[in-house]
């Protein structure tokens, strides 16, 4: 709990480093797997931990480090503030900036050693404008757009780009990238497609002698699910989580969830039978139970559109009791049976795992069990997505949104 609120994030950190340890692990099997294909030795590729969002919610400074130290090789950000911030921490490791900064961000960023993306022309002429004042190199990654239609220079116009950039001086490509729309498909034909453009890039560059050290392409699902786009670098965004970016990831890898949200019971009283509960009364107690109130709603992050839907864990029994009434902006409603041992103070599970459980080898089992579920739901166990798919999005999202006002508190740093 923390000192100011009694609804907090708890955060493993433990369980982030495994996860990158298991992609780490996953890329090194595919590259013996092509040496012993092949006639020549494939180095496993490095690893990015995408960390933009405020690493998705959990806290970029802190996920950050316990990433580097399980080998992480980059990190990548959204924001010119992201990556200034993760400076500000007081972490050296290579940081690359996932999208062209604003202009005026340009000079603060190059001082911090961050690397910038380049997606069009007149950015990069304004990078070797810097390059030309400073009197010193400068280097980049170039965006590839082969299909996504989001940011980057056209396929079909990067390699002008690339040779335009190989004659400005002090301006030097160090990597060139794409990004996949629908790689968490199995066999999806528009990731091939994206695939296949992007290699034609490369190949023009090897022909040219253009390539950069850096060819990365790989999101988590693409590292999951298409070793043959693994290049030089993969980027592990939500994975790095412990979350799956689509069912059919599932089966590759036994990641460990990093956020639980906990919270203590602010007030416990009966309530009887045909009294309403929330604005608007939607829900109304078909017998006498105990109402359980959490200090913690909407703008914690919590769907509202999950009112009466989602499930909460009594942390001291690993029961499961159903959220009731909407849930309001800074406070949601459960019941309890009467039967319940529950009390104010008590503390409640909204998304993880009881803490008799909640160690990053016991969280992995209860998520392999709650994958097998094909009917019910697990015991000891609520996973994030099953929220999301009651608040009918992703867990990318939901995520991001408990991150904004939760306090974290970090385990096994």
């Amino acid at each position: 709990m923390t000192k100011y609120r009694q609804a907090w994030l708890d955060i493993d950190l433990e369980a982030v480093r495994d996860n990158v340890t298991a992609f780490r692990r996953l890329v090194a099997q595919e590259a013996s797997r092509k040496t012993s294909a092949g006639n020549r030795v494939v180095e496993p590729p490095a690893l990015m931990a995408v960390v933009k969002a405020d690493a998705y919610g959990h806290g970029a400074p802190a996920i950050a480090r316990a990433a580097v130290s399980a080998g992480a090789n980059w990190l990548g950000v959204a924001t010119a503030q992201e990556a200034l911030t993760l400076r500000e921490a007081g972490i050296t490791a290579p940081v690359l900036l996932l999208s062209e900064p604003p202009e005026e961000a340009l000079q603060e960023l190059l001082e911090a050693n961050i690397t910038c993306t380049v997606a069009t022309a007149e950015f990069l002429q304004t990078l070797a404008g810097y390059a030309m004042l400073e009197h010193r190199q400068i280097n980049y990654h170039l965006k590839v757009d082969t299909g996504m239609r989001r940011i980057g220079v056209c396929a079909e116009k990067a390699v002008s780009l690339a040779r335009q950039a190989a004659d400005l001086p002090l301006l030097k490509m160090g990597g060139i990238f794409t990004h996949f729309a629908n790689a968490d498909v199995v066999g999806d034909w528009d990731a091939r497609q994206q695939l296949e453009l992007f290699q034609g890039v490369i190949r023009r560059l090897d022909d040219l002698r253009l390539r950069p050290p850096l060819v990365h392409a790989s999101n988590t699902a693409a590292t999951m699910l298409m070793p043959q786009a693994h290049f030089d670098m993969v980027r592990v965004g939500i994975g790095l989580y412990g979350q799956y970016p689509s069912k059919d990831t599932h089966d590759i890898l036994d990641l460990t969830p990093a956020m639980n949200v906990r919270a203590r019971a602010s007030l416990v009283k009966p309530i009887a039978m045909g009294e309403g509960v929330g604005y608007g009364l939607s829900w109304r107690a078909h017998r006498p139970l105990q109402l359980v109130t959490l200090p913690l709603g909407y703008a914690d992050g919590i769907p509202r559109i999950c009112s009466n839907k989602m499930d909460i864990l009594v942390d001291a029994s690993g029961k499961r009791i159903e959220q009731v009434g909407r849930v309001c902006m800074d406070m949601l409603m459960a019941a309890a049976s009467t039967s319940d041992d529950v009390k104010q103070g008590d503390e409640f599970v909204l998304m993880g795992a009881v803490r008799s459980k909640s160690s990053a080898a016991s969280v992995r089992e209860l998520v392999k069990k709650s994958r097998k579920l094909v009917f019910g739901k697990p015991e000891d166990y609520i996973g994030a997505d099953e929220i999301a798919e009651e608040a009918g999005t992703i867990s990318y999202e939901l995520l991001c949104g408990l991150g904004n006002r939760l306090e974290k508190v970090y385990r096994n740093a």
